[in-house]
Parts: C-alpha cells; sequence; structure tokens
C-alpha cells in the first residue's frame, strides 16, 4: 500500500475520508443519512455512503492520539472494501504524524507463516494538504513514516517464531541492518562472553542448542551533540529454565525479545533520520531451555561485574543477562543516557495494566523529559518508585544480590533495583529502565495496535531523541 503526500486537494481518488466528531455530524449535509445508518460520530466508529464515495470516521476531538486510534479503525475498514485508493484531508502539521501511524501502524498485518494471504483491494491512499505549508509538512511526513516503518521492523521481529529467531538469527538480522544502514557492528559469541567473564548471561542460555551472543551496533555521526546506550533484553524463548513456566504462560514466550527488537528498532530509526545523537544499541541474545546443562536454583553466579547472585528462580532470567550486559555497556561507552528496556515482569502489568510501559530510575527530570516524550508519540508510560524497604528484599545470605525478592510484593520495582545494583555510581541519574512486558505484545486489538508485537519504544524514544 502507497501512502502519499498531496499539495492539492482535488485530486481523484475512489473514496474520500471525512473525520467527524459529534459536533459536526449535527450539522452536517448527511446527517439524515448517517442517522439512518446508526452512524454517531463515537470514536472509533466508521460508517460507508458508498453512493456518495464516503467514508465516515467518528472521533471524540482532533487531538493526536484520538486521530491514531481513528486512523487505525478506517485502514482496517478500507482493507475489508474494494476501493483501490483513498484520500484524506489532513488537518494540520502536528497532526499528521498521527494520521500516518494510524494508518501504517493499524493496518499493520503480519502474515509470514499464513499459506493463504488475502488479496486487498486498496493501492493508494492520498493525505492531502489543503494549502499547508508543503515543505514543513513534508517533513513531518518523511519523519513519521521513518518511525512507523521502524515499529513495524520491530513487530516483525518479535512476531517472528522462536523456531526461526534464535540467538543466531537475531546476530545475522543485526549483521543485515548494519549493512543496510551503514551501521558499526561487534559480535560477541559464547567464547567471548567467557573471556568477558559475562557469566550470568551465559548461565541462562547454557542449556540451549544456540549459543548466546552479545550485540553492539553503533551509529556514529560527525560530531554528535549526546551519546546515547539503549540495551535490550533479548531471550528469543523463555521456557522459564528449571523453574518451568505452566504451558498456558509459556504460548507467547517470543516476545520476551521485546526489548531486544525495540532497541533494533530504534537505532534503525535514529540512523534513517540522521539524528545528530550517537547511539548505541547493547543486545543480550539467549535463549532460555530446559537440559542436563540447565542452571538451577540454588546455583550462585559470578556476574560480570564481579557481583555475585544466588538463583533463586530460573525464571527470573532477563535480569541476569541485563547484569552482564549493562556492565560490558559502562565499560565500552560513556553515555549522556543508558536506557534499557526488557519484558521483564509480569507484576509489572499488575500494577499498571497491559497497555503501559513501567519507567524506573532516580532521576525526576529524566522521568519528566520521558513522560513528556511518551504523550507527545501516543505511547503510555508510568513512572514506579524505588524505595529502600523494597531493595531490603533482594537480600542473599550466601552471595551479593538474589535474583528474586523474598516477597512477591512490588515485583517491577524489585526487578528494577535489581538492575540498578549493576549500575555504577556515576551513571545512576543517567539511567532508566523500562519494564514493556505489558505494552510489548497484546493478543486483542487496542489504539494502532493489532495482534502480536506492538514495536513499544520505538515512537517514544525516536521522539525523546528528536528533542535533547
Amino acid at each position: 500500500m502507497n501512502i502519499k503526500l498531496i499539495n492539492k486537494s482535488d485530486i481523484k481518488s475512489e473514496i474520500l475520508i471525512e473525520f467527524l466528531t459529534i459536533d459536526e455530524l449535527k450539522g452536517h449535509k448527511y446527517i439524515n443519512t448517517l442517522t439512518k445508518a446508526g452512524f454517531k460520530a463515537e470514536q472509533d466508529t466508521t460508517c460507508f455512503l458508498h453512493e456518495n464515495a464516503l467514508l465516515f470516521c467518528g472521533i471524540e476531538d482532533k487531538e493526536s492520539d484520538n486521530i491514531r486510534s481513528a486512523g487505525s479503525s478506517m485502514i482496517k475498514a478500507l482493507k475489508s472494501s474494494n476501493y483501490a485508493s483513498a484520500k484524506i484531508r489532513i488537518f494540520n502539521n502536528s497532526t499528521l504524524s498521527a494520521f500516518v501511524e494510524g494508518i501504517i501502524l493499524g493496518g499493520y498485518e503480519f502474515s509470514n507463516y499464513k499459506s493463504e494471504i488475502k488479496e486487498i483491494s486498496l493501492k493508494e491512499i492520498n493525505l492531502c494538504s489543503n494549502n499547508l505549508d508543503f515543505d514543513e509538512l513534508q517533513t513531518t511526513f518523511n519523519e513519521a513514516m521513518i518511525i512507523a516503518n521502524a515499529t513495524c521492523f520491530t513487530r516483525n521481529i518479535v512476531n517472528t517464531i522462536p523456531h526461526d529467531m534464535h540467538p543466531q538469527s537475531m546476530v545475522g538480522l543485526a549483521q543485515t541492518l548494519s549493512k543496510d544502514n551503514n551501521l558499526e557492528c561487534t559480535i560477541l559469541q559464547e567464547d567471548d562472553l567467557a573471556k568477558e567473564n559475562m557469566n550470568a548471561m551465559l548461565a541462562v542460555g547454557r542449556a540451549s542448542i544456540h549459543g548466546s551472543a552479545l550485540i553492539h551496533l553503533a551509529y556514529k555521526p560527525k560530531n554528535p551533540k549526546k551519546i546515547i546506550s539503549l540495551v535490550g533484553k533479548g531471550l528469543t524463548y523463555d521456557s522459564g529454565g528449571l523453574s518451568l513456566k505452566p504451558s498456558a504462560s509459556m504460548v507467547t514466550m517470543k516476545m520476551d525479545k521485546a526489548g531486544a527488537c525495540a532497541v533494533l528498532g530504534m537505532i534503525k530509526a535514529v540512523s534513517e533520520l540522521k539524528l545528530n545523537i550517537e547511539v548505541h544499541a547493547f543486545i543480550g541474545a539467549v535463549e532460555n531451555m530446559v537440559g542436563g546443562d540447565a542452571y538451577k536454583p540454588d546455583d550462585v553466579l559470578i556476574s560480570r561485574s564481579g557481583t555475585t547472585i544466588e538463583v533463586r528462580n530460573t525464571d527470573a532470567e532477563g535480569r541476569l543477562v541485563l547484569a552482564d550486559v549493562l556492565d560490558y555497556a559502562q565499560d565500552k561507552v560513556k553515555a549522556n543516557y543508558i536506557f534499557d528496556f526488557a519484558t521483564l515482569t509480569g507484576a509489572c502489568m499488575v500494577a499498571l495494566g497491559q497497555y503501559t510501559t513501567g519507567l524506573m530510575g532516580h532521576s525526576h527530570k529524566l522521568k519528566h523529559d520521558l513522560s513528556k516524550a511518551g504523550t507527545a508519540s501516543g505511547e503510555l508510560i508510568s513512572s514506579l518508585p524505588f524505595n529502600k524497604h523494597l531493595k531490603k528484599l533482594l537480600k542473599s545470605d550466601i552471595a551479593d544480590i538474589s535474583n528474586t525478592a523474598s516477597k512477591p510484593y512490588g515485583g517491577a520495582i524489585t526487578a528494577g533495583l535489581f538492575l540498578d545494583k549493576f549500575i555504577r555510581k556515576e551513571n545512576k541519574k543517567r539511567w532508566m529502565h523500562f519494564d514493556i512486558a505489558g505494552s510489548a505484545y497484546t493478543e486483542s486489538a487496542w489504539d494502532c495496535n493489532v495482534y502480536g508485537g506492538t514495536g513499544a519504544g520505538v515512537r517514544l524514544i525516536s521522539k525523546f531523541l528528536k528533542t535533547i
């Protein structure tokens, strides 16, 4: 499907889309026909008037969040019709990104494993500028296309099954991305990880037939104004290890690599936007399986930093991988910001629901700036507070720290506090942890997200980096 920005409004298309609020519906010339059709202009509702070649979309107001969501409903309605081309008159530059994201993200489908793919008649959507500043619109349009496509790129990796996307195939994907986008690429295989004393990460992947790997991609413009390290949890599949998950809980565990996938999408977006920000993407690609060589509850692991970790649950594995990768990243890059992304805890969904990313760290200003970027990008994000009392729950009697808390409450925060143990003092205010366990994957459509991976984090960080 081709989406174009057109500097006129009289271009011919088979159908015109109109977005209507309840108040606008009241005075509309087709009010009687629309009323008879049961259309009330409620948010995300649609109504075809085929004889007039019109599609009406209900919208609460013309704010970006509602446009994005209504655009998602619109594209689904169009794809179920036999129209080949459609036209939308955009409102202004500030909401153009929402139109683009609604169309691309709402119309996304992952059909790699379908034996028959349904043919879609819709080939072209024209966004008409209505005499607005076209140069400004073109810049916004191009940026929105890059970010939306990077989000879909992320979704594709998340949705790829574990047989096809294991640690070594993720290495191959990263190498391809580095060639396509002119990125530096460094790969540490298991022998290299052993030399780096990344014993926590190696332990998690020990029972898999696929070797674990650390991926480091770098985008380096000349004279960057900031340097940022992005760290992603890349559990390409998580069985829970010897602390085996219930079978129902394993079904979606291909999504446990969503943090790594998001980091790949972020560096793709930044390199294509050509932002003057140096970006380093660090990924711990590991598969947590069951076998005679699996690491065990009661094991004590010596992490790269030298901190010893008592394993009390092998299903709390992502934090073990991140502990080593975060330590490595801090050694390799002196960054202004260090952000890690992980589908880390079901507890985050209990605290915030399935739609919201949990944000944890020590800098109130950085939390505020990221929250603003979340609002601007349409990604829901909320802060969870650290406190010294929860930190005590990670105490181990035989090692420096336990990989799970002694009580089940505040599990998202205690997981964040575990990672905080591996953030050096000089980096405490620069680091933020994003728990995307709820927001990274969905089994029911919401907003511009369809079944499967959502690409959580890509729009948020792209927006943040454009503003620093």
